[in-house]
């Protein structure tokens, strides 16, 4: 049986940018990410990404470029013994119609649907509320991470009334679920 796990990018792995990442040069991994991937890898989880880039759909970067990012993401996560097994990305501008940007549960249908596997459940991490709806929309379980957007995303929720599975960083939220 698959133990898959779902990340966002930006905000979760690496640093967040208001200009986007639009090089390898900007993206820079998050204190502790890469252990905590490397961690989870360890203990038997299928990693995945999901995530908005529309600065691909803005022109900011190309779909060369944003592979050439992921190729150092993937080449960092293999240093410290970590594996990516699949990212998923939707490139298209907010008010595009598409059911693959988050907050809709598109990309994380495709993953279920990729590795045969039921979303109910399934970690999905992420610091922002749309990656919270995602989740729910998918049936899993949106976990929170305080990086990137996740202060302010966890002060919205509780606002609102909601309660919201939150940890620190990814590192935290990798010791919940390994232990």
């Amino acid at each position: 049986m698959t133990k898959l796990v779902v990340l966002d990018r930006d905000g979760v792995v690496n640093h967040e940018s208001k200009a986007f990442i639009k090089n390898p040069a900007e993206w820079r991994a998050i204190d502790g990410s890469l252990d905590a991937i490397a961690r989870l890898t360890a203990a038997g989880f299928t990693i995945t990404i999901a995530t908005n880039q529309s600065g691909v759909g803005r022109g900011l970067l190309s779909d060369s470029d944003l592979a050439s990012i992921h190729e150092k993401m993937l080449a960092e996560v293999a240093a410290t013994g970590g594996v990516i097994d699949k990212i998923v990305y939707c490139p298209h501008l907010p008010n595009a119609g598409c059911d693959c940007r988050k907050p809709l549960p598109g990309m994380l249908r495709m993953l279920g649907k990729y590795f045969r596997v039921s979303m109910a459940g399934v970690p999905v991490i992420g610091d922002s509320g749309r990656d919270l709806a995602a989740a729910r929309a998918a049936g899993a379980r949106p976990i929170l991470v305080l990086t990137g957007n996740g202060e302010e995303t966890l002060a919205d929720a509780l606002q609102a009334g909601e309660t919201v599975e939150s940890y620190t960083d990814l590192a935290a939220a990798a010791d919940a679920l390994v232990s």
